[in-house]
């Protein structure tokens, strides 16, 4: 039994469904997990939370966090330090992954996992909401949650036969997506891509809108754009995905109860 205990600071869409691509069905045998959140903040006192997960003594820890440069997910991740950690995060952290690489530290940084659109004028519950439902759907359609998926299981594999891990240092980008979502129609790996790479520029405008535009009829409208680029974008891989389907090559990899990934392409078709 491995203990796989998970800190969220902070909100990307890979936080909101990470533990449940571990185990989809709520039957694996094989791990035990624990999550612990600060919410939506992620200020450097917020890591405090790192203590109640250590009442867990876990195996292997997440910590999954925009921008985990930041002083916030830096200390919650330090607090493990010593354990098997994985960061997961977006393409801000990139300018971190010489520190992750020197400290021990695995990373999984999704770079379509963009951030919101927080102007107050444009964002309310309601909004935040959609933005991630789009942002999930991207993610999982294009393939970008199979690595996450896998990533981790290799590590949970090499734990349970009592061997030191070989962490991640994986950038997921829309090529390294695509080939995990094992596409076999040209035109559906192809909207796939295009859903991908409309995602990742989706900060660069929410980024703008955010922090460099002062005037409200300037930022207002790039931060509504970038959520329609969002919207598209989802639009995309859910035609992608459509396209496996009519043509009953949609690729699954369920978890058996033991933790093995099986396989399986054909709907009707039992996964081995």
């Amino acid at each position: 039994m491995v203990k796989v205990g998970i800190l969220k600071m902070g909100a990307i869409g890979t936080a909101l469904l990470v533990e449940y691509l571990l185990d989809e069905r709520a039957d694996r045998e094989d791990i035990e997990v624990r999550v612990v959140t600060s919410g939506a903040k992620m200020q450097p006192e917020e890591a405090k939370i790192a203590e109640k997960l250590k009442e867990f003594d876990p195996d292997l820890v997440l910590v999954v966090s925009p921008n985990a440069a930041l002083p916030g997910p830096k200390a919650a991740r330090e607090a493990f330090e010593g354990k098997p950690v994985i960061v997961i995060s977006d393409a801000p952290a990139k300018k971190a992954k010489e520190e992750f690489e020197q400290k021990g530290f695995g990373y999984i940084l999704v770079n379509a996992d963009s951030m919101i659109g927080a102007r107050r004028e444009f964002l309310d519950p309601t909004e935040m909401a959609l933005f991630n439902a789009d942002v999930v759907k991207v993610l999982a359609a294009t393939g970008a949650f199979r690595i996450v998926q896998e990533e981790i299981d290799k590590v949970i594999e090499a734990l349970k036969k009592g061997e030191k891990p070989e962490l991640p240092k994986v950038v997921i980008t829309a090529e390294r997506a695509v080939e995990a979502a094992k596409f076999s129609n040209p035109y559906a790996k192809a909207k796939a891509m295009a859903a991908y790479f409309i995602a990742e520029k989706v900060a660069d405008v929410d980024v703008r809108g955010c922090f460099i535009e002062k005037d409200p009829e300037k930022y207002i409208p790039l931060v509504a754009a970038a959520h329609e680029m969002m919207r598209i974008a989802a639009k995309l891989a859910d035609e992608a995905r459509e396209i496996e389907k009519s043509n009953d090559t949609v690729f699954r990899n369920p978890h058996a109860r033991d933790g093995k990934i099986l396989s399986k392409t054909k709907l009707m078709e039992k996964p081995q």
